[in-house]
Parts: C-alpha cells; structure tokens; sequence
C-alpha cells in the first residue's frame, strides 16, 4: 500500500513502489528507466507483444556476481565457465556460508564444510602432493610458489603442473624433452611417479570434492537445501528432478504476461520418454514457453559441474596402448612400433601402392564457387572406391590452379597408398580461404569455405554417404522426396477426394518430381482426376514448378530458413534462422539461445 498524496504533481510514471521497501537509488533508477520507455514508446511507438517477461539472465547475472539466475536453481556448488578465448574458471557458490550460518552452524564447523566442498588452495598439509614431496621430486620453492598461485581457479590438480606454469626451462631441468612435455596426455605428476590415487587423493583435498554431500558436521535433513540443477561434482548424487524446476515456473507464470526464459536441466542419462513427459506437463500447467537441456548433449558447453575426467587406470591405458600398436602392426605389414617411415623404406617394409586399372571409372562435376568456376574429376578402382582426383580451374595458367593441381596429385598417391578418404574428408572440410561461398551447379553443396572445403564435402556426400556435409542432403536409393506443398495432392485433399483417387494423386506427383529431378519435363499444372470423372488441373506450386528449370523443394525449404544467417564460427558452414537467434546444422553451435 502507498499514499498517492505523496506523488500529487510527481512526473514520474512509476508511484507504486513503496519509498520505505525500496533502497532510494534503486526507486530513482527505476522511475527514470519506466519513464525513459513510456516517452520513448509515446514518440516512436512500440512493438512488445508483452507487457512483463522473465528474460535471459546467465550473462548478465555472473557480471553482477548473482549466485542463482532468473527463476533458476543454482547450476552447481561449484561450477566452471568455459571461456571463448580458451580455459575455464572456477565459479563457487557465495550463498553456502549464509545459509550455513543461517541453520545454526558455528564458525568452526562452516569452515570445515566449506573447506570439503572447495578445497584448501595450498599444498600445506596437503597428502602425497605436498611442499615437501615435491621439493624431493625435484622443484624449486620459487616454482611450488608459482604453482600455489593457480590452485584457487583450479578444479584438478593436473592442470597445476603444465609447461605454461612451470616453465620450458623447469621441463629440461627435471629431464623432459620438448616432444615429451608438449604432447597433448603429458602429465608431470604421473612422469615424477605420483600414482592416480595419490593424484586424485590430493585433487580433492587441494580443489575440494565440489559437493556438500559427505561433508563434516552437516545434517541430513539439510541436504536438500544446498540442492543444485545438477549433481555436484564426481562425488555428488543428489540433484532437483525436472519437474521441480516445471512447477516453479508454473507458480511464476500466472503472474507474467509473456514467457519465463529459463533452462530446464536434465542429467546425461535422462531418457526420450522423461523429455516427451517434461513437455507434456508444462503445456498442462500452462507455461508459455521452455527450455530443455541435458547435460554433455553437445560437444562443448559453456558450463560443467565436473571436470573431464581424462585419467584411464594405469593398467588399462598400457592394455589399450597396446593394441593400438598391434593394430599399427597388422595394418601397416609388421612393422615395428617407433620406426619412421624412411626407416621402414630402407628395410624393404615400404607399405605397397595400389595402382589402378588403365581404363576407370568416375565422375565429372563442374560447379562456380565464389564465382570461379571448378572442375571435379575422379578415377575410381574396380569396386567403385575412390583412387584420385584431379582439380581444376577454368583459368589457364593461374597460380592457384597450379597448386590445385599439385594438391590432387599429393592426395591421390595418399589414396593409393591407403590413407582412408575418411581422413582426408575429416581434415580438408571447413578449411576457410578466398575463393568462398555460394555454390552453383552443384545439386547438394550450396554453400563452401573455399575450394577445398567443396571439394571435400563433394566426395564426402558421393563416396562416404556423409549427407551431413551437404546443404541439400541427396535422395538415395528406396527413398522418396516429400512432394511440394501446393500439389494436387493438398488440393485432393482440401476437395474431400476419396482415399482411392487420393492414392493415384500421390503416385502422378512423385512421378512428376521423379521427372523434375531428371531435368526431362517442367510442368506447370498437374492434372487429376475429380469424382465426377472429369479432370481437375491442379496448379503445381503456382510460383514454382511453373519456372523454366526445376526447383528442389528442400533447397527451397533451406533458402527460406536461411534469410540473412551468418556463416558459423565453429565451423564455418551456413547457419539457418532458428527463432530469433541461428544454429549451425553442422556442428550445432548456435549465436545465442537457439
């Protein structure tokens, strides 16, 4: 309740905050914001659909140092945001003390628990990874010193004890090479002989277990306070179900006029049926929109609840080592694990090279890329696998049409010699460089980083069947493409034919795509039979099918979602409109809440 004598003569527009429940800079705030909206709206007009929204707060809220966001649970005690430009960082919930402290819990006792959930960050009294350990390893007070300084932002401690840390000089000092020390799987506390329970023994003690389960002091029945989106850590079990999150949004939602942006969580093993549920009880519940997430459902996410585990048991690693050599082995003629291919030549265990049959068989495909026009060549073994290619463009005499050719060469005698074209596929598509862009000629790649990248996705649809690489992925073999809306077949429909007269529509349609695809006929109407036993000509796609050259009704479907969509950063392919945001088909990064 507020006295409106207090707001007499007062231009402000918002007067239903009381003055006395709300900090005085945050009412002024706030009156001139409400104010700034209505004049602007007043003199420009305004395009809200909805008067109040629970909008998108994850950015926004870990810039205001908020715990929790929006009408959302916490992610995770402990929780580590990955960073565009590389690495992570630690992100530990500020609301665990507070709320200890609020269930009565002493000093002594919160920091204990505490201390359990996010480590010490100091190797003093630390088990086996401790000051004086690694003094007899080898380091220097200075470098534990350096290393010490990491530990707070850290959730493994392997991550402590890398060449960016420690210093190229301090690997040479303790006996590494370079090769060793740069691979990818080194790691220096297993190389100065810490076991994997001694290393994961001290991780724990060092970064903390990230949950509050099984710490010291705590209560049972307190547990579900400290409850989080997901499980906490590698430790922890206890998460809030899916529908928990549902029904809060749906106590919300009566009181906003438009939607809740929030992310309904769900672990990895969550199944089709509990998503199918999720979204069946909120439309009964009445919520204007969700968002599902399952947790590891894509490559990289911006937030984790535990680390990579990225550490195989001792045993294991060495049996799986093992067969890799052998592998090695068998593929490549018994040749010796550590020798070098010119060693392998100078013993006579050179690897042969299939050649292929004089007269071959194989494709010719000419298409523009960025406007240059490309010319695909390739010769094929007597099984129909790929065995070269040639490249070539329609400018004699060009350096890059040198090169090109160079470049066909190079992978040719790799494809002979039995590199898998899965390899080159894997390694040359999404390579970026001029020429770009739209492709022309081609029935399914639309759009490519570069020569190369066309090239590549060109083989990969043929050769591979990886219609993932195409915009408009091909028609194999037993299948059929969906008809065109604004067939007879809708028009059937909408004049109530009868299922049997239905039925011959259907066939004369897909014949009339079959012929369109074959580029032999470009009708303009298709003609059925209507139940008085006259005929009815249908217009076929009006402004489409009527064109001089026949449309792929996918390719439409793809132009039309494409709109304006930037090419993706992940990947470089071609996004679509998802909403108001775009996702790549590709890879399935998206520009934002896609």
């Amino acid at each position: 309740a507020y006295n409106e004598s207090e707001y007499e003569g007062v231009s402000h527009y918002v007067v239903g905050i009381e003055p006395g429940l709300c900090p005085s800079d945050l009412l002024q705030a706030a009156r001139k914001a409400w104010d700034d909206a209505l004049e602007l709206g007043e003199r420009h007009g305004y395009r809200n659909a909805q008067a109040t929204v629970i909008a998108p707060t994850g950015t926004i809220g870990l810039l205001m140092d908020c715990d929790t966001t929006g009408v959302e649970p916490d992610f995770a005690l402990v929780k580590f945001k990955k960073l565009a430009g590389g690495g992570y960082f630690k992100i530990v919930n500020q609301s665990v003390t507070p709320a200890l402290r609020r269930l009565g819990y002493s000093e002594s006792e919160i920091e204990d628990i505490v201390e359990y959930i996010v480590g010490t960050s100091s190797f003093t009294g630390a088990p086996h990874v401790n000051r004086e350990s690694l003094l007899a390893k080898g380091l220097t007070e200075a470098e534990i010193d350096k290393v010490e300084k990491t530990l707070p932002s850290l959730f493994d401690l392997r991550f402590a004890f890398t060449p960016f840390t420690l210093g190229e000089e301090a690997m040479v000092r303790l006996g590494f090479t370079k090769e060793q020390y740069t691979k990818p799987d080194f790691n220096l506390l297993r190389e100065l002989g810490f076991t994997s329970e001694q290393i994961a023994e001290a991780t724990d003690h060092i970064c903390g277990r990230q949950t509050i389960e099984g710490a010291p002091h705590l209560r049972e029945e307190h547990l579900p306070v400290f409850d989080t989106a997901n499980k906490n850590g590698k430790y922890g079990k206890r998460f809030i179900h899916h529908n928990g999150h549902i029904l809060m949004m749906a106590a919300v939602q009566p009181f906003i006029s438009g939607a809740i942006s929030k992310t309904i969580n769900m672990p990895n093993e969550v199944t089709v049926e509990d998503i199918e549920e999720a979204y069946r009880t909120s439309w009964e519940l009445g919520l204007k929109a969700m968002a599902i997430y399952r947790d590891g459902s894509k490559a990289a996410q911006p937030l984790n609840s535990t680390a990579d585990e990225g550490e195989h048991d001792e045993e294991e690693e060495k049996a799986v080592t093992e067969a890799v050599e052998q592998e090695k082995q068998i593929h490549w003629g018994k040749i010796p694990a550590g020798i070098s291919p010119t060693q392998a030549y100078a013993q006579g265990m050179q690897p042969p090279r299939f050649l292929l049959p004089p007269k071959r068989r194989g494709f010719n495909q000419e298409a523009r890329v960025g406007g240059h026009k490309v010319y695909l060549r390739t010769g094929e073994y007597e099984d129909g696998t790929l065995g070269e290619i040639f490249i070539d463009l329609a400018k004699e005499g060009a350096t890059l049409k040198g090169i090109l050719s160079c470049f066909a060469i190079a992978v040719s005698k790799g494809l002979q010699y039995g590199v898998p074209l899965e390899e080159f596929v894997d390694t040359f598509t999404f390579q970026t460089f001029e020429p770009r862009g739209l492709v022309e000629g081609h029935p399914n790649i639309k759009m490519a980083n570069s020569i190369i990248d066309y090239v590549f996705r060109a083989l990969g649809v043929e050769y591979l069947q990886r219609d993932d690489l195409a915009q408009v992925p091909p028609v194999r073999e037993g299948q059929l493409p969906e008809p065109p809306k604004g067939l007879a077949v809708e028009a059937g429909v909408q004049l109530g034919l009868d299922d049997a007269i239905a039925e011959k529509e259907v066939d004369l349609v897909k014949e009339t795509v079959e012929l369109l695809d074959k580029e032999e006929v470009t009708p303009a109407v298709v003609a059925t039979p209507a139940p008085n036993g006259a005929v009815t000509v249908a217009h076929a796609a009006t402004a489409t099918v009527a064109a001089t050259k026949p449309v792929d009704v996918k390719d439409l479907a793809l132009k039309e979602n494409m709109g304006d969509a930037p090419a993706c950063s992940n990947c470089g392919h071609m996004t679509v409109r998802n909403g108001s945001c775009y996702v790549c088909l590709t890879c399935g990064d998206t520009t934002g809440c896609s």
